[in-house]
This record gives C-alpha cells, sequence and structure tokens, in this order.
C-alpha cells in the first residue's frame, strides 16, 4: 500500500496518476478524497487527529505528506509541527517509510541564487522557520535509525490544473481578463518554476527508488536562468496578450495587506524576488537521466489545458 496524505492538493492528484505505475494499491487520504485510478482506496480524514492519522498510515509500505494548509503563519505554526508529528510517530510504528514533499523557505537568504541539496539551512522568515522545524525533525529521526525517509523539495510551481499557483494569479488571469501581469519587486531577476507533471512523476520515482531514501532531492526543474520577465513573455506569446507586466513594490504589497489577508503575508517572502532564485536539480537529473520540461513546453501545457 502506497499512501498519499493530501491526496486532493495540485500534486496528490498527479501523484496518485504516477504511482499507478508501481501499484493497483493506492490510498487517497484527505476531508474527501476523490478517485484518480479505478483501484484507489478513499480514505476521509481530519489529519488534525493523531489517531486518524494513525489509522490512516496503518498497512503502508510508503506514505507521501503532500499537505498543504492555509497561506498563513498562524495556522502554519500552530498545525504544520503536530502533523509532521504524528506522522512521523505513525510511520515508525507501521515501518512506513516518508516521503515529505517540501519547498525551499529553509534554505539561507544566501544561497538563494543558487540552491543545491547542500545550500545551508537557515531560515529568513518566520514561515521558512516551520519549514526548517517540521524538516529538522523528520531528519533527526532518520539519522537515529527510526525511520526512513526522503525530502522532495521544489521550487515555486506552476502547470496544468493549478489554480493556486504564484503564475496562474498574477500573470495567466491578469491577462485573461486583459490586464497587465503583475509581479513582485523586479521582474528582471532569475526566477525558476517547477512543473507540476514533473514533480509528480519525479516524486513517484523516489518514492520507488531503493537508493534514494534518507537524503533530500530537488525535483527537476528546467535549468534555464529565465527571469520573471521572460516566464511572463512566453505566458503573452501563447495567450497572445500584449507583453506587460506591473511590478509590485514593498510598500505596495503592505497596502494591499490591510485590505487582503494573502497579501499580508507576503511581504517576509519578498527576498525571493528582489534577487535571483536559482533552483538546481542537477542531482536528480544525473541520478535519473531524466530531463525536466522546458519552460516553454510547460507554459504552453498549462494554457491549453485551460487551467
Amino acid at each position: 500500500m502506497q499512501t498519499i496524505l493530501g491526496a486532493n492538493g495540485t500534486i496528490g492528484s498527479l501523484l496518485a496518476r504516477e504511482l499507478a505505475v508501481y501499484t493497483n494499491r493506492i490510498r487517497l487520504v484527505s476531508r474527501n478524497p476523490v478517485a484518480v485510478n479505478p483501484s484507489d482506496e478513499l480514505f476521509p480524514a481530519d489529519l488534525s487527529d493523531p489517531d486518524i492519522v494513525e489509522k490512516a498510515i496503518a498497512g503502508s509500505e510508503v506514505v507521501y505528506l503532500l499537505v498543504g494548509f492555509d497561506y498563513k503563519l498562524t495556522v502554519w505554526q500552530e498545525k504544520w509541527p503536530r502533523l509532521m508529528r504524528s506522522v512521523i510517530d505513525a510511520c515508525i510504528r507501521h515501518q512506513a517509510k516518508l516521503v515529505f514533499f517540501d519547498n525551499v523557505y529553509l534554505y539561507d537568504v544566501g544561497a538563494i541564487g543558487h540552491m543545491t541539496e547542500e545550500s545551508p539551512i537557515n531560515p529568513p522568515s518566520q514561515k521558512g522557520a516551520v519549514r526548517s522545524r517540521i524538516a529538522g525533525m523528520l531528519m533527526e529521526e532518520v539519522k537515529a535509525g527510526k525511520l526512513q525517509s526522503l525530502i522532495a523539495r521544489s521550487a515555486d510551481f506552476y502547470g496544468p490544473r493549478n489554480e493556486k499557483s504564484f503564475l496562474i494569479e498574477v500573470v495567466y488571469k491578469n491577462f485573461r481578463k486583459g490586464k497587465k501581469a503583475n509581479w513582485f519587486m523586479n521582474a528582471d531577476k532569475i526566477h525558476s518554476f517547477t512543473y507540476t507533471p514533473d514533480a509528480a512523476k519525479a516524486t513517484a520515482l523516489l518514492g520507488n527508488t531503493a537508493d534514494a531514501w534518507n537524503q533530500v532531492w530537488h525535483l527537476p526543474t528546467d535549468p534555464a536562468r529565465i527571469t520573471g520577465r521572460q516566464m511572463i513573455s512566453l505566458f503573452a506569446r501563447e495567450m497572445k496578450q500584449p507583453d506587460k507586466v506591473m511590478v509590485m513594490p514593498l510598500w505596495l504589497l503592505r497596502v494591499l495587506g490591510l485590505f487582503m489577508p494573502l497579501m499580508r503575508e507576503m511581504p517576509e517572502m519578498m527576498y525571493q524576488y528582489d534577487r535571483d532564485y536559482f533552483f538546481d536539480s542537477a542531482k536528480f537529473q544525473q541520478r535519473f537521466g531524466i530531463q525536466p520540461t522546458t519552460y516553454e513546453n510547460g507554459v504552453k501545457a498549462t494554457i491549453e489545458a485551460g487551467i
């Protein structure tokens, strides 16, 4: 049995499809799980309850932790450590391996310009501190020999049927409305994006590869050093829209945060947009010989899907 915690999310549904290559015993766990494959086992669950987490994981060989909480610091601080603890404990009790789908928030600000699996951990934000704490909880158990686990780490992502991604919200949807695209801080800085179908396929492969365990992996991401402005141009060209962008400075985000809760959460993350943000997945590409989808092809497929 391979179990996805947070199965209804953007990556979860794609991962369920990819796991069918390796097994026909897939358990989908979320509040209201929806089958992806004919043989999927649906497990409705409130994962805030450790007893429910225990039951969801029982009988699993591999567990994929893909839960996404509201993008709010207080929610992350309250819910993430509690969930990670209950998932780790249940995996240890049931001798299940754990794959944690992570982001880059825990890396030192000086590493953002070229992030690798060896980049120093020194989170420059409070959300990053939460991510550092929960990744640390996992790796402590690995080092103690109690748990087999791996961290599958992604850059900001984009792809078909991914309405919550940054690019879809501030570029695609704006162009659909005949508006300028938005960007934060500086559109001429490099900014990597991981294509969601690549991320799901790679996560499934890692969870089913014997020598992938007990380490961190960057998921395959186009190595082209694309800037925000260039990414916007790709969307504009495919959507046949004027290639125009409005760059939002920090002061404007703070003003918008007075009226929009999501924008209130953004200022501490703006270090990711005022400098180059390059995500290096060479380790994965060299180990598996898989090339990531190019930005040109990824943007085209995203737009063709119609979101």
